[in-house]
């Protein structure tokens, strides 16, 4: 048998006398042992020279808490719809319930989850498929067109009217037992198939199946209301109150409006399996059976940083989606691509560019935030002002700063409306998109928190 690529003792010598001949080691060592190495790593001249101000910043209201739940993507969305919901209401701030849509996006994914084992019937258990779609039946992460399926379907409520829980706010038990339920579903129906069951019948058990789960989401959360009562004091301590009941829906319409069928979705994904200027889309990453598909369209980065720029200097917000645990002083706020000197510390290099970090599994999206303003100098950006949803201890009250070479490393996806897109772009929109599988890494969820 050959030897060739075992460790041999000579080696391990080799790299040992090397080690000891450099006292930098040795400093490192008795360092990192004792310490977290972000916290050794870290610049102090970041710190000093990163500030909370910026040329065009948004008026915004009191940052939000998604807590121990992976709702970054659903708080994002909201924050930016209730922007629109303060200025028609004038009021300082607002939240819109992030529980209500929690709970349909639960139902609807579940629902989406069966359909998937139906139509994946004929497939062998281990096949990749399967396998992929078997490997997370529930979780809380989403994107944008996730959310936009939700609210044209189901509206929105004040946060008032369906408070948080604390299962909503801690989805840890949610999750798991709903995906306990629903791999077993999964085993059922799979079984009825190959017992030479048809669509049909596959389906009316599937619809009894549901309803396990809507109970099971009401006992967690409780129902969300069909109908409720509005009123409010605004910013001029005027008081008003709606006189009409309301549903989700008509208050989505009255109080919100947001133009959800006018939003597009920019990524930047450098790698050599997707050309810019095309449209792509993932296999199975939907939430909503009959919804709108997800929907990218892959572009330069300078191209999606100027898009992003001319609708904050219009005052509107950006959804957004990042690598945001790259770089990043969580106390401070700050991500910027020179926060933490690893490898003067470690004594090695970290080259990976953006497109090897997407192709080796190094980095993809993996959470959701908000552009609410922009510092510009010679009208270029030097950094972004981030809404968060970390509750308010980090940065300035929750608010975050990136600076404008974090954005180029690290930044994934905008959402904007269309009209903001150059001729050729919106052109584009209308083209079929390329199929991507579910495990691409432009299928990655936000869900940090």
């Amino acid at each position: 048998m050959s030897n060739s690529g075992v460790l041999r003792d000579d080696l391990i010598a080799k790299y040992q006398k090397a080690f000891r001949s450099q006292p930098a080691n040795r400093v490192a060592l008795n360092a990192v042992t004792r310490t977290a190495i972000p916290d050794i790593a870290m610049n102090r001249e970041v710190i000093a020279k990163t500030d909370f101000t910026f040329s065009h910043d948004i008026k915004t209201g009191l940052i939000t808490n998604q807590e121990k739940s992976g709702r970054c993507w659903m708080f994002a969305g909201l924050n930016t719809l209730r922007l629109a919901a303060m200025k028609k209401m004038n009021l300082d701030t607002f939240e819109l319930s992030q529980s209500y849509s929690f709970f349909w996006d639960k139902l609807e994914r579940a629902n989406y989850f069966l359909e998937t084992v139906i139509e994946t019937r004929t497939e062998d258990i281990y096949s990749r498929i399967v396998m992929w779609l078997l490997s997370g039946p529930m979780g809380d992460g989403g994107q944008w067109d996730m959310f936009a399926n939700l609210i044209r379907r189901y509206g929105v409520v004040p946060k008032s009217v369906m408070p948080e829980t604390f299962n909503s706010s801690n989805s840890q038990y949610l999750n798991y037992f709903l995906t306990l339920k629903l791999r077993e579903d999964a085993m059922l129906l799979r079984n009825m198939h190959k017992k030479g069951n048809g669509i049909g019948e596959l389906r009316h058990t599937k619809e009894e199946m549901m309803a396990d789960i809507y109970r099971l989401l009401a006992i967690y959360m409780g129902e969300p209301p069909k109908e409720f009562s509005w009123q409010y004091r605004d910013k001029k301590r005027r008081f008003h109150r709606e006189p009409n009941t309301l549903t989700p829906q008509s208050f989505f319409k009255k109080y919100v409006d947001y133009p959800l069928d006018e939003m597009v979705s920019l990524i930047n994904c450098p790698t050599k399996d997707k050309p810019y200027q095309r449209m792509y889309t993932l296999q199975y990453l939907d939430n909503v059976v009959g919804g709108e598909i997800v929907r990218y369209l892959n572009i330069d980065i300078k191209i999606l940083k100027g898009i992003a720029v001319k609708v904050l200097k219009d005052d509107q917000p950006v959804w957004f989606g990042c690598d945001v645990g790259k770089m990043l002083y969580r106390d401070g706020g700050i991500m910027d691509t020179k926060m933490f000197e690893y490898d003067k510390l470690l004594g090695t290099g970290f080259n990976l560019d953006k497109a090897g970090r997407v192709d080796y599994g190094e980095s993809r999206m993996t959470h959701a935030m908000v552009f609410t303003g922009v510092n510009l100098v010679n009208n270029k950006p030097t950094k972004w002002k981030v809404e968060n949803s970390w509750g308010d201890k980090g940065g300035d009250k929750g608010f975050y700063v990136m600076s404008d070479g974090w954005f180029d490393e690290y930044m994934y996806q905008v959402v904007v409306p269309r009209k903001y897109l150059p001729p050729k772009l919106k052109s584009i929109l209308k083209e079929k998109p390329v199929v991507l599988k579910p495990w691409d890494p432009m299928g990655s969820l936000a869900m940090m928190y």
